[in-house]
């Protein structure tokens, strides 16, 4: 049998529910990986408390400098501030090959922007500190969207759709996963009704063209109808979407499959998956979190490992 894979988790914001989804996943968790959580012992056991929890003896834990006092569900710059630096500590793990994979829990964007943490998220640190440009890829097994924009306000979108960034996109997409039937989300109503309302897909289906003849196969189709194109007939053509904007995407794959969902960074020289869901401040130590988007984070994680 061969050894455990190491992989790095990265507790999210304290204030939130991560820590609690760490301790009640860490008994199935270790049979899957050896797990390197990226917290100090004084915070652990501040959290731990208010769960009314033990840390298990097996808990293993890589020290993240500085102190705060816990308060549930409050946004605070000093939740926010810990939060990178135990995401930093967990990529900076993975970049000397100390651990195989990091894991990441939730953070709050607005309290890394009280911080002066000049980042949207996760995806977008990633990007800077390696220099490459990652792709948000989120869902499960049953279906993954990958986003062509992301974290951007709505009325920019349409600058992106050309075909230059898209072809781009969709090439990294196929060297990132291989996967070998994708379909794409056309962005106006009814996939534009042939210019009716709007003309943006045609650039869609330039980019389309494009990339399936460099690949040399019909992998992409498209542009799909955005509102028939989570339908069950065509779940069953497809398992990849790319979707052109965050919400387009997210939200019918949040209202199929959130508690299973994972997000996962293509494209960069580590392995790093996440859940895929916020701090959840409104049930904050309460015992009320779900741990099935987290424990499908570290099988994602695990299988994307090369040996």
């Amino acid at each position: 049998m061969s050894a455990l894979k190491r992989i790095a988790i990265s507790v999210g914001d304290l204030n939130g529910v991560g820590f609690e989804i760490i301790l009640k996943a860490h008994e199935h968790i270790k049979t899957l990986c050896e797990p390197m959580y990226c917290i100090n012992y004084t915070m652990a056991h501040q959290s731990a408390g208010i769960l009314k929890r033990q840390i298990p003896n097996d808990f293993h834990m890589y020290k993240v400098s500085g102190e705060f006092t816990i308060i549930p569900g409050e946004v605070s710059e000093f939740s926010g501030k810990y939060s990178y630096d135990s995401f930093m500590s967990a990529v900076n793990l993975a970049k000397s090959g100390a651990v195989d994979a990091i894991v990441t829990l939730p953070i709050h964007k607005e309290a890394w922007k009280m911080a002066g943490i000049n980042y949207v998220g996760h995806t977008d640190a990633l990007r800077d500190i390696f220099k490459q440009e990652a792709i948000m890829m989120l869902g499960c097994e049953k279906m993954y969207v990958a986003l062509f924009t992301e974290h951007i306000p709505l009325r920019e979108v349409m600058e992106h759709v050309n075909v230059a960034q898209l072809s781009d996109f969709m090439i990294r997409f196929y060297d990132s996963i291989g996967a070998q039937s994708v379909g794409v989300l056309g962005l106006n109503p009814h996939a534009g009704d042939n210019g009716v309302l709007g003309d943006e897909e045609r650039f869609i289906e330039e980019a389309i063209l494009n990339v399936n003849d460099k690949i040399g196969k019909n992998i992409f189709t498209g542009p799909l109808v955005p509102d028939v194109a989570f339908t069950p007939h065509q779940r069953d053509r497809f398992t990849y979407y790319i979707a052109m904007y965050h919400d387009q995407g997210l939200g019918p794959l949040k209202a199929l499959y959130f508690d299973e969902s994972i997000n996962v960074s293509l494209g960069l020289p580590i392995i790093r998956t996440s859940v895929d869901h916020g701090t959840a401040f409104d049930i904050a130590y309460e015992h009320k979190a779900a741990t099935a988007s987290y424990v499908n984070a570290v099988y994602a994680a695990i299988r994307l490992i090369k040996d």
